[in-house]
């Protein structure tokens, strides 16, 4: 099958899921009015496709005919820079927001390669195939992947099983049948992106867990309309809004869902772990170590949208050559330049799996994802102190075009000798959206807990730099050696 238009892809989605949005069943996500926005930012992969701008970054060519780059498993630091280009544009073409609906599938197929390959030479599985063959059928097909990994997980202080002593068997995914063909799993997922429009889903494990936990020790990939899965839709960022007054927000949306698995029935060939609990913890962190760098990557239009949003208003409120607005200036032009190095050398730093499959560095990955997420509303202060107050208490675009007041918004609205009041009004409303709308907040939340939080961060900071070496080092620079 060639890769899909995107009227296929949106074809494709008309199939009776079972989604929820505000306590109604939505009967087609493809005309709800706030799913199909989402729907419509997530065509943006299958509109490169076709655009000759982009075609070379989006597709590769090879026996299998054309396919999506995204379902290439990277062999080396350049796979990994084309990988990165392509999600960088894509989420440029997105208004900042990444489109997600094969970037964060693929990560989880590329992990489990790698989990599935070592696990079958230790305990002499067969789960490699099955990935595989699984891999093959999204990539010839030109599916949109959504994953699910983080569990509701009730209280954070218990593990899985744990928490079934104390009467809560269902916060973690789990086994509770297991038959000649499939599996049968309950629970619940929540955080899940994409989810409402996307083909299929890959559900991983989000920790590691102990050999009382092996039922919790699942994973597996199911058809979004599988019986039995039902998507309750975040309302967050639902609201209707004008073009002029919210220029993102208003034509890009992301759905967020909790993923339910009422008795989902999943067939043998689809389940990638089935109670093997030693490798629940090795399958969550190799998905980050490839879901992190798709995540710098698409990091890199928003922050680069913050620098231009605030060297845009600096000029339009006449404010550019004041001492404290240059510093705010460089300094948000080396925080968004830092980031960009940051991949760049961690795609060139890469690791080789045992399999051929090409791992970014997760030293410098999450360097890089610390980096960002640290200093994210550092550089959200430092755009809205640039913008000024104006940012929550301006006109919107309607009271312009009204005859009796439009006049004295102008006026209200002026800035720099000689620039236009509503260029300043639209510079403005692009700084709130991405500041000081829910939107806005959105990005915010993102920046902390999205692809693991920063303590995660900094643990796998301190695993993976080389103590030792570091450590000797000082000893001999301290004479303790001799």
């Amino acid at each position: 099958m060639p890769i899909r238009t995107p009227e296929e892809y949106v074809a494709s989605l008309r199939d009776g899921r079972r989604v929820y949005y505000r306590g109604e069943l939505v009967p087609d996500v493809t005309t709800h009015p706030v799913i199909a926005r989402a729907i419509d930012h997530a065509s943006i992969d299958f509109q490169m496709a076709e655009d000759p701008k982009f075609r070379d970054l989006a597709v590769v060519e090879g026996a299998h005919g054309p396919r999506s780059r995204y379902f290439e498993t990277p062999r080396d630091g350049k796979d990994l820079l084309a990988r990165s280009r392509l999600i960088e544009a894509s989420t440029r073409l997105g208004g900042t927001l990444v489109v997600l609906v094969k970037e964060i599938g693929t990560d989880a197929l590329f992990a489990l390669g790698n989990v599935a390959h070592d696990l079958d030479a230790r305990a002499g599985t067969a789960y490699a195939d099955r990935v595989r063959a699984f891999h093959e059928h999204c990539a010839t097909n030109d599916l949109a992947i959504a994953v699910a990994q983080t569990d509701v997980k009730g209280d954070r202080s218990l593990g899985p099983s744990e928490l079934a002593a104390h009467g809560n068997p269902d916060a973690y995914v789990r086994i509770v049948d297991r038959r000649p063909d499939g599996i049968v799993v309950r629970g619940a997922k929540t955080h899940t992106s994409c989810t409402t429009n996307v083909n299929e889903l890959i559900v991983l494990p989000t920790r590691a867990m102990a050999a009382a936990d092996a039922d919790y020790a699942v994973s597996f990939a199911i058809p979004v309309d599988t019986p039995g899965m039902v998507l309750v839709a975040s309302p967050h960022g639902g609201a209707e809004r004008d073009r002029f007054d919210h220029p993102i927000s208003s034509r890009h949306k992301m759905m967020e869902t909790l993923t339910i698995f009422d008795d989902v029935f999943v067939p043998n060939e689809r389940v990638f772990m089935a109670g093997e609990w030693q490798a629940a913890g090795p399958l969550a962190l190799a998905f980050v170590e490839f879901h992190r760098f798709t995540a710098i990557s698409y990091k890199l239009p928003l922050v680069d949208a913050l620098v231009g949003a605030a060297l845009l208003l600096a000029d339009l409120n006449g404010i550019e050559r004041a001492g404290h607005v240059r510093d705010k200036l460089s300094w948000l032009i080396g925080y968004a330049e830092t980031l960009r190095a940051l991949v760049q050398a961690g795609a060139s730093r890469f690791r080789r799996h045992a399999n051929g499959t090409a791992i970014p560095d997760p030293l410098t990955v999450n360097i890089a994802k610390m980096h960002f997420a640290t200093n994210y509303h550092g550089a959200v202060a430092r755009v809205q102190d640039i913008a000024g107050g104006s940012l929550a208490t301006a006109p919107s675009g309607a009271d312009l075009d009204n005859p009796a007041i439009g006049d004295w918004v102008r006026l209200a609205m002026s800035g720099k000798v000689g620039t236009d009041a509503v260029d300043r009004l639209r510079a403005l409303n692009l700084a709130a959206d991405l500041t000081a709308s829910d939107f806005g907040g959105y990005q915010e939340v993102l920046a902390i807990h999205a692809e693991g939080s920063i303590e995660a961060q900094k643990l796998t900071i301190l695993r993976q730099y080389d103590a030792n070496q570091a450590r000797a080092y000082a000893r001999t620079l301290a004479g303790l050696d001799t």
